[in-house]
Order: structure tokens, then C-alpha cells, then sequence
């Protein structure tokens, strides 16, 4: 398995992944095991790979097989749910320090095909993904919607994110959680 920052000509494959556990076209059976609810068009993977060098990829035998998206608040700022949490940031205290624009990093959706679940393969990909942002970012900021428990649990139990609050938007609950980027994962 390899780890890496992906390219332009990764963005098919990452889409392809993304779009199998996207709410809108996941299985419904797969719905249960984890999804993402914010969709990507091929312009903004391209930005965020090229201004953000935030997209982080697994590949096994030329198949990308789980990303982990990461990138400014300036990013994300061109959809309303992240304009509200940067708006609330001022609001939240960790490591001694207020949240802000410039310390912290938006983290997610991540996703990890079924077949290579529970094989560490998000630690891996998640510590990798760490480690690069840190050089920009101290405190890693993310959400998950309470109605998607799996991912709730592996972020909580096995990554180690900290619950720093909930809220609700959009007729959703969400937790929103922390994590110090100068903390190498040792879970895997």
C-alpha cells in the first residue's frame, strides 16, 4: 500500500471512489458503514490539489482505494456549512489557544472502500495526511454527522479526535472535533 498526495490524473479514480459512498448515490445497504455528504466537482479536486496539496491518497496495485481531503478554511469557504463553522471558531478553545483561520485546518470527508476496512488503512492514510498539514496547521477541525456512527467511532476510538462541541445546521446534528496535528498517531 501506498500513501501519497495525489495528482491531476488521480482526480477520475478519487471521483469514482467518492461518488460509490456519496449520499446521494450510495447503496443502500452501505449507508449504515460510513458515507459522505458533500459532493466535488473535478474544478474543485483540481484546486484542492493544486493550491492546497490536500488531497491524500491510498493506492494498492495502481487502485486508489481511500483519500482524506484537508485544506484552509479558505477552501472550504465556497460552501455555507463551512462559512458557519468559520464563523463559530472564534467561539472554541484548544491547546490554550482560540480557533482561528490561521491555526487551524478544515479535515474530511475521508473515505476507505469496504474491502479495505478495518485494516488500518485510515490510521495510515489519516497519520500521513497529519503529518504533511502539520508543517501549516497545529489544530486539525473537523464534523460528523451524528447519523453516520461508524465514522463517528473510528475518528473518536481509534484516531483519538476530540469532541470540542455539537451543533446543529441544515436540520443535521453534527459533533465537531479536534485533534493536535503535532500528535503522531501510534494506533496502527
Amino acid at each position: 500500500m501506498q500513501y501519497k498526495l495525489a495528482k491531476i490524473e488521480d482526480i477520475e479514480k478519487v471521483l469514482e471512489l467518492h461518488f460509490k459512498y456519496q449520499i446521494d448515490s450510495i447503496k443502500e445497504e452501505d449507508k449504515k458503514d460510513g458515507f459522505i455528504t458533500t459532493a466535488f466537482t473535478k474544478e474543485q479536486m483540481i484546486d484542492l490539489i493544486t493550491l492546497e496539496q490536500g488531497l491524500f491518497i491510498a493506492v494498492e496495485n495502481e487502485k486508489i482505494v481511500a483519500y482524506v481531503m484537508s485544506a484552509s478554511w479558505d477552501f472550504w469557504s465556497r460552501w455555507p456549512m463551512f462559512v458557519y463553522m468559520i464563523e463559530d471558531l472564534a467561539n472554541l478553545e484548544y491547546l490554550g489557544q482560540k480557533l482561528s483561520t490561521k491555526n487551524s485546518y478544515q479535515y474530511g470527508p475521508v473515505c476507505v472502500d469496504k474491502e479495505y476496512r478495518g485494516k488500518g488503512v485510515l490510521e495510515k492514510l489519516f497519520d500521513f495526511a497529519r503529518e504533511n498539514m502539520s508543517k501549516r496547521f497545529p489544530i486539525l477541525v473537523t464534523f460528523i454527522n451524528k447519523i453516520n456512527p461508524r465514522s463517528f467511532e473510528m475518528h473518536k476510538r481509534k484516531i483519538g479526535l476530540e469532541v470540542i462541541k455539537e451543533f446543529s445546521y441544515n436540520n443535521n446534528n453534527y459533533y465537531e472535533l479536534v485533534y493536535d496535528t503535532s500528535k503522531k498517531l501510534e494506533s496502527f
